[in-house]
């Protein structure tokens, strides 16, 4: 039975493919950029570059790599069509609703006091045995 099927393969050293795609290519860029631009301008668009390279190769958010989460996000908000629901409802929050508490009659001297129950347990427990006893 296979197992870690959801590791992609350690192709190139400790990088996997695709890793190591983003990195070379980023690394390259920096290479050309290295013989046509000065040196102070070559570190500042190294850094940027090789960051966010680094960035697409191991940056995850919520379990996602970064460049499907990117692809995900940009299908979301360029090409889906986007819904917003609201119904505005006329009626305050149950938390604010006062209730009326209901005042016990006492009852008249002529009059017997009605008499408490007392549960004798719980539902579901008289539930069982009525099922177990037929």
């Amino acid at each position: 039975m296979p197992q870690f099927i959801e590791r992609e393969p350690k192709i190139v050293g400790p990088f996997t493919f695709k890793q190591f795609i983003y990195i070379g290519i980023a690394g390259g860029i920096c290479l050309l950029i290295f013989f046509v631009v000065p040196l102070f301008l070559f570190v500042i668009i190294t850094i940027i570059l090789l960051g966010s390279a680094f960035a697409l190769a191991f940056l995850k958010v919520n379990k996602i790599s970064l460049p499907v989460f990117l692809k995900n996000l940009f299908i979301f908000s360029v090409f889906k069509q986007k819904i917003y629901l609201w119904r505005k409802k006329n009626v305050p929050p149950k938390f604010l609703e006062k209730k009326e508490e209901k005042v016990a009659e006492e009852p008249e001297e002529g009059q017997k006091k009605p008499i408490l129950k007392i549960a004798g347990g719980s539902k579901l427990k008289d539930l069982f045995t009525q099922l177990e006893t037929k």
